[in-house]
């Protein structure tokens, strides 16, 4: 038998595993647009009734779509700066020698392993220290915090995967330094871009911890959905409201990863 039939041949044991994952996993969660269309205030099962009246009941509550436009607002604004300081950041890893580099990339994601209340209440505390108010721009500060790691994740791959001396035969050409990167690193690292200004739009939408410590009067989507949740009549609209964030946040993560996959795969 051929190394070739070998490397190809299917594992069994961990495709086994793989499902099981994704039903322990995502099952849970499919049952939250399920009970959205349950003819009932109460979570039941088998349900009482197919209804679609929650879903249209949203579109008459004000204080909804307020908490919506700003999580969009502080999403925008969160995504084109950590896409912006991931570029930066991502660049300056892979085209430059920098003291300690290891160092940085470490620093730079650190908040994946961190968990997030920690943030949450050391940025409480240095705001409060400042005699910062809490706002949408206290929540966006924690947000950035964040998606910066997921931007510089989603950005490195790209950097590093076309030769970088495409960008030496224009600086030979006579391009300065702004038009090289404009004309020949921008479209070859576009597709990344993409992704992560999707993925961490999507982050900054969903975040709930950050939004908890830093809010003010103005509460986003995930805090309005939590203040919600005390009273049973509302929760019908919840569930619906929140099948409605997961099918767009699951779209969108979805579409990230293959624009990020599909550019590296043109590249190659």
């Amino acid at each position: 038998m051929s190394d070739t039939s070998y490397i190809k041949r299917p594992n069994r044991p961990l495709q086994v595993y793989a499902v099981i994952f994704l039903v322990v996993l995502y099952t849970p969660v499919l049952f939250i647009p399920l009970f959205s269309f349950n003819d009932s205030i109460y979570v039941t099962f088998p349900l009482t009734g197919f209804t679609t009246k929650w879903y249209a009941e949203l579109w008459t509550r004000a204080p909804v779509w307020n908490a919506l436009m700003n999580s969009v607002k502080v999403g925008l604004s969160v995504a084109v700066l950590s896409t912006l300081l991931g570029v930066v950041a991502a660049k300056a890893i892979t085209r430059h020698r920098l003291p300690g580099k290891s160092a940085v990339v470490t620093f730079i994601m650190m908040p994946l392993v961190i968990p997030g209340i920690i943030f949450g209440v050391a940025l409480l505390v240095l705001m409060s220290r400042m005699g910062v108010s809490l706002s949408l721009y206290t929540v966006s500060i924690g947000h950035l915090i964040v998606c910066l790691p997921f931007a510089v994740a989603t950005l490195l791959p790209r950097f590093e995967g076309f030769d970088p001396s495409m960008e030496e035969a224009s600086a030979d050409l006579g391009e300065n330094g702004w038009w090289t990167f404009w004309r020949v690193t921008m479209p070859m690292v576009f597709p990344g871009v993409v992704a992560s200004l999707m993925l961490t739009f999507t982050i900054s939408f969903d975040e709930f911890i950050m939004a908890f410590f830093l809010t003010g009067t103005d509460p986003t989507l995930p805090m309005y959905i939590w203040g919600q949740l005390r009273f049973p009549q509302e929760f019908p609209s919840i569930l619906a409201l929140a099948s409605l964030i997961l099918f767009v946040s699951f779209f969108m993560v979805f579409l990230a990863q293959w624009l990020g996959r599909r550019g590296l795969d043109e590249d190659i």
